[in-house]
């Protein structure tokens, strides 16, 4: 019997490879769908997959894809978040690939109603840990983690006592100006930016591994899903993206998640687990590589510093980061402001708002509104 399976960001990169994994599966039916935006991209996802269910936030009511989900007895559900107002009894595990702050609120709610999650949006659990994992625990739902890095920790520790784990080192490729010269920072344009040169990705993404912001989110949701202290985790520059993730145990062997940088083998795999299916990716050649590791340079990447400092000083300093660098990045995106500007905003942002009390889901909304409003450009 197929699952029932609901797409949240479908039109996004990890939710259209999401979609490419489910067109050559006979596993899965697609009951849902939902995006923020990008109605011309969702139309055609509904004519190819009939979903019985459809959400999107802002679209233009003239648009065809309202009148062929009449036609089609498609419920169709659109205004402000969207993703966030659609029935969830008919599913049965969601792939949340939500970009930013706007996928923590239905990674919650999919968890309240019993819902297996595979999880692309770090920043739910970066924003909300503390409030999704013992939901998780007490509904019994299992998390899936999606990134590459996450699912090769979660590849190497099954079947493994995790009392027996020493640390988790954590890869990232150093995204696309690893070599470049410091004091060039200034000029850096949103092309550039966005030119990983390894893997497929979005655009804020994309410029989350260009400042590397996306290995500090990915040490927070370590923390989270693997239930490890900040000391246990280790980040290493890897720029081949060959090794995804390695962990270390006690009795000084390590395990190493290896792969072409390809994020439908991670996606595939949340889907399947702990069982393997073909996929049509290429082998790895071992007789040509040449694997490199080296530490990440603070200066080059200061936000692996700052991460540190917020986790030990803890209260809503993490979500903070997490949410304003949503805005900030935009606003690099919309060229107001330069590369190395980004990271003193956040800093300031941090300032400004930093509590010591941990915040609770209405608490994340509330921050969400004020530093949105704080940080557009006056």
């Amino acid at each position: 019997m197929k699952k029932n399976i609901f797409v949240f960001g479908s039109t996004g990169s990890i939710g259209i490879q999401t979609l490419d994994v489910l067109s050559k599966s006979k596993t899965y039916n697609v009951i849902g769908l939902s995006c923020n935006s990008n109605s011309d991209l969702l139309f055609e996802q509904i004519k190819l997959f009939k979903p019985a269910l459809v959400a999107i936030n802002n679209i233009d009511l003239s648009h065809g894809l309202i009148k062929y989900c009449e036609k089609k007895n498609i419920k169709l559900i659109y205004g402000d978040n969207a993703s966030s107002n659609i029935p969830l009894e008919d599913i049965d595990i969601a792939v949340n690939a939500i970009v930013g702050t706007a996928g923590l609120q239905p990674t919650i709610q999919l968890i309240e109603n019993g819902v297996d999650v595979a999880l692309s949006n770090k920043e739910s659990l970066v924003l909300g840990g503390h409030i999704i994992m013992p939901l998780a625990r007490k509904n019994n739902v299992t998390i899936f983690p999606v990134d590459s890095e996450h699912s090769a920790i979660y590849q190497c520790l099954h079947g493994e006592d995790a009392s027996e784990l020493k640390k988790i080192i954590l890869t990232g490729s150093g995204g696309p100006f690893l070599k470049r010269e410091l004091s060039t920072f200034e000029s850096i344009v949103p092309q550039e930016a966005l030119n990983h040169p390894n893997w497929d990705m979005g655009k804020k993404i994309s410029i989350d591994s260009a400042t590397m912001m996306n290995k500090a989110l990915e040490l927070v949701e370590a923390l989270w899903l693997f239930n490890v202290n900040l000391d246990q985790i280790e980040i290493v520059i890897h720029p081949q993206s060959i090794v995804h993730s390695m962990v270390e145990f006690v009795d000084g062997s390590y395990k190493a998640h290896l792969g072409v940088p390809d994020m439908r083998v991670p996606i595939q795999y949340a889907l399947t687990c702990p069982s393997r299916r073909n996929a049509s990716v290429k082998s790895l050649d071992f007789t040509k590589m040449d694997l490199q590791f080296s530490k990440p340079d603070i200066n080059r990447y200061p936000v692996l510093g700052l991460v540190n400092e917020l986790i030990n000083a803890g209260g809503n300093r993490v979500p903070i980061m997490s949410i304003a660098n949503d805005y900030i990045v935009q606003q690099f995106l919309d060229e107001k402001i330069a590369f190395n500007e980004m990271f003193p905003l956040i800093k300031k942002t941090i300032q400004n708002f930093s509590s010591d009390d941990l915040p609770m889901l209405e608490d994340l909304i509330k921050l969400d509104r004020n530093i949105k409003l704080y940080l557009e450009p006056k």
